[in-house]
């Protein structure tokens, strides 16, 4: 498949999933992680703030309603999630929140045009993930800061169990990066590491969306299956899986 193609089928499936508002939510809310994610960004006065692949907003509403003397500017792909958000900032009389969309590939920024950039739950749909920190890189100011927070793979799973499940949702699902992965990316792109923790995500699936769930089961060890806790419901699968928060800053040397 193709970059395009993906981003296509990235836009189509998370219209669907943002219909079901519900289950989009159970899937991806979690306050204590918010909390935690708030608590580490170094946030100043006056601060231009992209939040990448916002969908729904999570951190960019909170972030606004906190921070009302920066800009935070929401981008993504889903027209439908863009446009419920404004309509909601506008509702709360938020002046300082702005929503984007953009076609997946470009970011329609000047250079240099961020204090500091931030995604949650959003890098593994991308692509064509060195361009992405290429754009990264090019909007972000000297010294700014970039926060990410991404789901990884176990240390086990060398095979990527985690990938080939996931991509049975059919959302564009690429692959989730360890730790390394991404602090080597930091560094071809002037990006810096300087601080992260981890936590954890309890992710619910729909047996609708996994029809290919005991084929993949079976061509992987059993004990690197039981190192995601797979729990099976009566209409769901549930997953555990690690979340890296990663903290860095743009330091380009001359």
């Amino acid at each position: 498949m193709n970059h395009k193609n993906s981003i296509i089928q990235t836009k189509q499936s998370f219209e669907a999933s943002f219909e079901d508002s519900s289950f989009y939510n159970k899937q991806t809310r979690d306050e204590n992680h918010l909390e935690k994610i708030l608590s580490m960004l170094p946030i100043k006065s006056k601060m231009k703030i992209l939040d990448l692949g916002t969908g729904t907003g999570f951190l960019a509403f909170p972030l606004a309603q906190k921070h009302v003397t920066t800009t935070i500017i929401g981008l993504d792909i889903v027209d439908k999630a863009l446009n419920q958000n404004a309509q909601k900032a506008k509702s709360l009389d938020l002046n300082n929140l702005f929503f984007i969309n953009y076609d997946g590939e470009t970011f329609p920024f000047d250079d240099n045009t961020f204090d500091m950039i931030i995604t949650r739950y959003a890098l593994h749909h991308f692509p064509a993930i060195e361009d992405t920190f290429s754009e990264i890189n090019r909007v972000l100011k000297n010294d700014g800061i970039f926060f990410l927070s991404d789901p990884a793979p176990n240390d086990d799973d060398t095979e990527r169990f985690v990938d080939e499940y996931m991509q049975m949702k059919k959302d564009g699902h690429i692959k989730f990066y360890t730790k390394q992965e991404w602090l080597d990316l930091g560094i071809k792109f002037n990006l810096h590491y300087k601080d992260g923790f981890k936590t954890s995500i309890r992710f619910p699936k729909k047996k609708e969306t996994a029809l290919e769930f005991n084929d993949i089961m079976s061509r992987h060890p059993k004990h690197v299956v039981k190192g995601y806790e797979i729990e099976i419901t009566d209409d769901e699968i549930w997953i555990t899986e690690t979340v890296n928060n990663l903290l860095f800053q743009k330091i380009t040397t001359n």
